[in-house]
């Protein structure tokens, strides 16, 4: 699957049980990298099916769903690996350590890095302005977000805010396809906000045809991810916990 928008192109690979790499493309001079590759074989298939050999991979984070793939991909194609700078003694190899409000460039496409911990103590996203696109790691997903392994509600709360700050058109590709279950809890803390209804409807319908539910937009996250609607870091640990017992 593809989304192409501006400079950067795209493609999604799905990896594991229910994660989602990526691979960009920047069209202007085809410099490409891989994000998140949870595992390396479905990653190195679809480069090797479409020509591509990838510069570099980026990490949000160190889980292993996230990063094992990062070392035969490296060995294939001599990718460099962008990736936190807090995390580089779990993640290993780091080429290029990422902290917050440092820019990336992927050719002539650039990427805002963002800190966002709480699900990790060092997680980042790559928010690319131009191309109003995000790779959101397991800090915001489609009508959800990551639990809390390293941080705290006041953390994960903050990092949230930061995302909650960009534009409404923003497209959202995160690291796992979770939506379904994340709808179906959305529904049980407001269950009279009939954006959630219609969505949770739409939701089922789409993975009932096997198709995925990502990207999403910011803007429809706004409408129906309870986590977003938070008022304070307390509100959101309330939920947080309420999605924990789900």
């Amino acid at each position: 699957m593809t989304g192409d928008k501006g400079n950067l192109h795209i493609h999604m690979i799905p990896v594991l049980s229910d994660n989602y790499a990526y691979c960009l493309i920047d069209s202007d001079c085809g410099k490409s990298a891989i994000v998140d590759p949870g595992d390396a074989a479905p990653v190195i298939a679809f480069c090797e099916d479409h020509g591509i050999h990838p510069d570099y991979i980026l990490n949000t984070h160190h889980h292993g769903d996230h990063t094992g793939g990062n070392a035969d991909i490296r060995k294939r194609y001599h990718s460099k690996v962008a990736a936190p700078a807090a995390e580089i003694h779990k993640i290993g190899h780091v080429d290029i350590p990422l902290r917050d409000g440092d820019t990336f460039m992927l050719g002539t496409t650039a990427a805002q890095i963002i800190a966002t911990p709480g699900h990790t103590a060092g997680h980042v996203v790559f928010y690319f302005p131009e191309d109003s696109v995000l790779f959101s790691g397991d800090t915001l997903f489609a009508m959800g977000c990551g639990r809390l392994f390293e941080g705290d509600a006041n953390d994960m709360w903050a990092g949230l805010q930061k995302l909650n700050n960009l534009p409404d058109e923003t497209r959202v590709y995160c690291g796992h396809e979770y939506t379904q279950s994340n709808a179906a809890s959305a529904i049980s803390v407001m269950p009279d906000n009939h954006a959630i209804l219609k969505r949770h409807a739409d939701v089922t319908v789409t993975r009932q045809s096997g198709k995925p539910t990502i990207p999403t937009t910011l803007g429809l996250e706004r409408l129906t991810n309870p986590f977003l609607m938070a008022t304070d870091a307390g509100a959101f640990a309330t939920l947080r916990r309420k999605k924990d017992s789900f």
